[in-house]
């Protein structure tokens, strides 16, 4: 009998034994309903771990949402574990894999994208090729991100949840005219303005980094190009100097003088509500109008992109090899998908996230939901939101990451 293990390294072009009757192959779009009920049905009176950053409040509080959603109407049990970095599960797992426990693991479901999605993905710690065959999964837009995580194919390994990108959030009572580029910002701060950004490897520092070098690099094809390869594809050093060219003149006009750092995005936008910076960082477009109504930022901000874009992906779900809930995960990620799921996360008031959804491919009660979102003056206009710039191959996060703190580190 073919084992789970043996199914995921033949790059996952059959869906795993146990749904082998309802999901036959991850080049069928989507199964049938009957086959559907298969999978509802085994999915019935399971818990379902579901490994996923818990440090924000309204995130925590939307999960539970789910949850109760879940078993109302499903039988399913969600429990959020919550997790200060996904990357210490990756190694759990990786772990697991190294002991033989192939069956019977703790993780059904967990949160991931970028370098640890590829890390999963590269030691075969993945079922398979389920997120193809969920049947929400014809309202998901059709865009680079989703068919890539970091460049690297998804191939229905991972089901996409929530769309990102990196935007500043600047208050415009001190700042009538925001910096849109990397040399503007530069400009901004020797002229006195104020700014900081998290130390990598804070994952909001890194992107940001991130970014500057796909503006430093602007015109020249051929290093823009090496960044959707592996990193040990390219020539790192002369591929990123003019980025600490960049940097060597930042630093020192930042507020901490490049001797102290944000720890996080978080703090930021607490020093921007405060008072100590005039523009904070986020990776949600729409996080500034949640914060506003929420009497966490003044009024007076608005959110805003870099001219030529600014870095965007897109999150995901998956399930390991060992899961053991493995039919009550796929339910809990279909019902991730549905538009009702997505408006909710939508909303400012629940969480404020833009929807992985294509809007266009709705009914008009699906629409309906979405339309009565109200995002607000202070989140991201959507015509700057289809600004979006893809991110560099994950194996680049480490080596800029160790690059940086090699540099710049206390």
């Amino acid at each position: 009998m073919i084992s789970l293990k043996a199914l995921a390294s033949q790059r996952r072009t059959l869906v795993p034994a146990l749904l082998l009757a309802a999901f036959c192959s991850s080049a069928v779009a989507v199964e049938p309903d009957s086959l559907w009920s298969e999978v509802t049905e085994a999915a019935k009176g399971q818990t379902v771990y579901f490994n996923a950053w818990g440090g924000s409040e309204r995130i925590n509080e939307y999960l539970a949402w789910s949850a109760e959603q879940l078993e109302s109407r499903y039988q399913v049990k969600l429990e959020h574990v919550k997790v200060g970095d996904i990357a210490d599960i990756v190694g759990q797992l990786e772990a697991a894999s190294l002991v033989g426990r192939d069956e019977g693991g703790n993780v059904d479901l967990m949160w991931v994208n970028g370098e640890n999605f590829a890390a999963l993905k590269n030691t075969d710690l993945l079922w398979g090729a389920f997120a193809d065959n969920l049947p929400n999964r014809n309202l998901v837009q059709d865009s680079p991100s989703i068919r890539a995580d970091f460049s690297v194919p998804v191939e229905g390994l991972e089901s996409p949840w929530g769309g990102a990108q990196l935007v500043f959030i600047v208050d415009t009572a001190a700042v009538p005219s925001s910096p849109k580029s990397a040399e503007a910002l530069l400009e901004f701060v020797k002229e006195g303005g104020r700014f900081a950004y998290p130390a990598p490897p804070a994952f909001h520092g890194t992107t940001l980094v991130k970014q500057f070098l796909l503006e430093v690099l602007d015109g020249d094809e051929a290093a823009s190009a090496a960044l959707a390869l592996p990193v040990e594809q390219a020539d790192f050093d002369n591929i990123t100097k003019p980025l600490w060219d960049y940097l060597d003149q930042l630093h020192p006009e930042l507020r901490g003088a490049g001797k102290s750092w944000p720890i996080s995005a978080e703090m930021t936008r607490q020093l921007l509500d405060d008072g100590e910076v005039d523009i904070a960082l986020s990776f949600n477009p729409n996080e500034a109008s949640a914060a506003v109504q929420n009497d966490q930022l003044p009024d007076s901000v608005r959110t805003y992109v870099f001219d030529k874009g600014t870095i965007g992906n897109t999150h995901f779900v998956t399930i390991p090899w060992n899961a053991t809930a493995k039919a009550g995960a796929m339910v809990v990620a279909n019902f991730l998908l549905s538009p009702e799921a997505q408006a909710r996360k939508a909303d400012p008031a629940f969480w404020g996230e833009p929807t992985v959804l294509d809007i266009t491919a709705m009914d008009a009660d699906q629409r309906a939901l979405f339309e009565a979102v109200d995002l607000g003056v202070w989140a991201l206009p959507i015509e700057e939101g289809n600004n979006v710039l893809p991110e560099p191959h994950a194996s680049w996060a480490a080596a800029l990451e160790a690059a940086w703190l090699e540099r710049y580190g206390q």
